[in-house]
């Protein structure tokens, strides 16, 4: 029997801003999340999957609490990644787009998440990127070079502070993550491309500037302040985001004006594959559809669940075993039919709300459920029937981790 929903949410989340754990804040019991969505020219991989899980969880948490929540979650769909893909494949990047977002949205259903209730596509929104560029022009934030535009970032002193990062470690991560240091048209190293030329045979948009394209940081910026709207509650993506993406993105937003941004940053740890980040550039990818060929998507929720949001983690397939064998250890005590006494039901439903309030701590909040299956057990044995039936108490957890339970006892569904 689920807890009574209530808007007096106790959650507490860790804020990169902060470096502190710290309450979340709903404004009149709605809360506005954003996440930094894809570059749609491969198949979705098991972190992208650990990334959406865990906003996924926070979602269903918040609602669960009787908050209102509108969760956004953009699409880069045009980029250098994307414009290389499909000029490898001889295609048009737009198809290329369109046919893997379909193919992303299909596994992330597999694996149940929730559909989002805005998947802005970047294209859709260039006119009001130049806009934005031309603000930030104005107000001295941005200089021209030979058609390309770039942010200023010795401009805004706060440049840095989401990060915590020296100049030093900010210059050697832009290096690694394409922010081109080095570019000589570029005022200091840390300067970042807001409008670029496009070349003959790019996709290009009228600017003041160049008929080109924007810049990968810009369109989160205006995007997430039309939908969800600024401030935002909830911000968040893949903790390699940090920078130089997030760090740009509230440069930028600050710089023209739309201040406060975010009110809560959250970001994802790293899945590990063969000694390094799973990422599509190294080719150490573990895809979403391959899994759930070989395991059940709960087992797959599970084992997400099973590592803490803010840890990275190396991939091993026996731990999809484990957690196929958790999943039947569920299913089975759900159809014993079994019951606990009403008092001690309550009680493992707030240790597990409390375990997913504290910093999202879903393996605790999973060892919560594996006591609820070990106690459900014990009261068979002892052939105590009367009392809340444990289907109702286990499948009231279970979907808040995005859990499927097949039950098989007559009367007995899952949501």
């Amino acid at each position: 029997m689920p807890e009574p929903r209530t808007i007096g949410l106790r959650m507490r989340l860790y804020d990169t801003a902060r470096q502190a754990v710290v309450p979340t804040e709903p404004r009149d019991g709605r809360v506005g999340l954003y996440v930094c969505g894809i570059t749609p020219y491969d198949a979705a991989h098991l972190g992208h999957a650990f990334t959406y899980h865990v906003f996924d969880v926070i979602t269903r948490r918040l609602i669960d609490a009787g908050l209102n929540v509108r969760s956004v979650r953009n699409v880069t769909d045009v980029d250098d990644d994307i414009l290389r893909v499909a000029g490898e494949r001889g295609a048009d990047y737009r198809v290329l787009g369109e046919d893997q977002m379909r193919r992303f949205d299909r596994d992330m259903a597999r694996i149940h998440l929730r559909p989002v209730d805005a998947a802005p596509r970047a294209t859709a929104h260039v006119s009001a990127m130049v806009q934005w560029i031309r603000q930030l022009e104005r107000e001295g934030f941005a200089y021209v070079r030979e058609g390309w535009v770039y942010f200023d970032s010795a401009a805004y002193p706060k440049y840095g502070a989401l990060s915590g990062l020296d100049n030093s470690r900010m210059l050697a991560l832009s290096r690694q993550r394409g922010g081109n240091p080095d570019d000589p048209r570029k005022r200091h190293p840390l300067d970042f491309v807001l409008w670029q030329p496009s070349l003959p045979d790019e996709p290009q948009w009228p600017s003041p500037w160049s008929d080109g394209r924007p810049g990968w940081h810009i369109e989160c910026s205006v995007l997430a302040s039309d939908d969800p709207g600024a401030p935002v509650d909830i911000h968040g993506g893949g903790d390699d985001l940090i920078f130089p993406h997030h760090e740009c993105e509230l440069a930028q937003a600050e710089a023209a004006g739309v201040t406060p941004f975010v009110r809560h940053w959250v970001h994802v740890g790293m899945v590990h594959h063969e000694g390094e980040k799973m990422s599509k550039s190294l080719g150490n990818l573990i895809f979403v559809h391959d899994v759930v060929e070989d395991f059940s998507a709960a087992a797959v929720r599970l084992l997400l669940a099973s590592h803490h949001y803010r840890a990275s983690w190396t991939y091993d397939r026996d731990e999809l075993r484990m957690a196929e064998a958790r999943h039947a250890r569920y299913n089975d005590a759900l159809r014993e039919g079994s019951s606990l006494d009403g008092d001690e039901a309550a009680e493992y439903q707030r240790r597990f709300r409390q375990c997913l309030d504290d910093d999202l701590d879903t393996p605790s909040a999973l060892r919560v459920v594996d006591d609820a299956v070990t106690a459900l057990n014990r009261r068979r044995a002892r052939g105590a029937e009367s009392g809340v039936r444990g289907d109702e108490m286990l499948i009231s957890m279970l979907d808040l981790l995005g859990v499927e339970v097949a039950l098989q006892r007559a009367g007995a569904t899952s949501n």
